[in-house]
């Protein structure tokens, strides 16, 4: 299972840059905003396939689910729209690898690649990620080179 941090959350780059070629089957949309949100859930239905599963869950949700989507025989990913939300989950739930898709710009941040931007304080939650076991790189799409986090930073 994919763990994919990318803060347009579903659009074209998801679905059929990552979800076609690794065959998936469902994703699961983790962000509090949205999960509470109905005519938000319904603008992101709109992008996903029908054979592809669409999951909302806010964080203490995902924390529930996510053992039942880890057992799903399908590939699916887990997407959430910043590293906070990402982090947040992955100190309740097995996280072992975060593939940074999109974090763009924003007053505070830095480009670290033509994709990614990131503040110091982002930049640490990467770090303390990476302390605990979690691999972090970026990649925008499954053809693009990884960038491993010592290099991104």
């Amino acid at each position: 299972m994919l763990h994919r941090i990318d803060d347009r959350l579903i659009h074209g780059q998801v679905v059929v840059g990552w979800g076609r070629p690794l065959g998936v089957g469902f994703i699961a949309l983790v962000d509090d905003t949205v999960a509470a949100s109905d005519w938000e859930q319904e603008l992101y239905r709109m992008g996903v396939p029908p054979e592809m599963t669409l999951y909302f869950a806010d964080v203490a949700t995902a924390e529930r689910e996510h053992p039942k989507w880890e057992s799903d025989s399908r590939p699916g990913i887990v997407l959430t729209p910043d590293i906070g939300t990402m982090a947040r989950l992955a100190a309740s739930v097995p996280v072992t690898e975060v593939n940074l898709g999109g974090i763009h710009h924003a007053p505070g941040r830095t480009q670290r690649l033509q994709y990614v931007f990131l503040t110091p304080e982002e930049e640490q939650a990467l770090r303390d990620l990476a302390e605990r076991g979690v691999k972090i790189f970026a990649q925008d799409v499954p053809g693009g080179k990884p960038v491993e986090l010592g290099d991104l930073l």
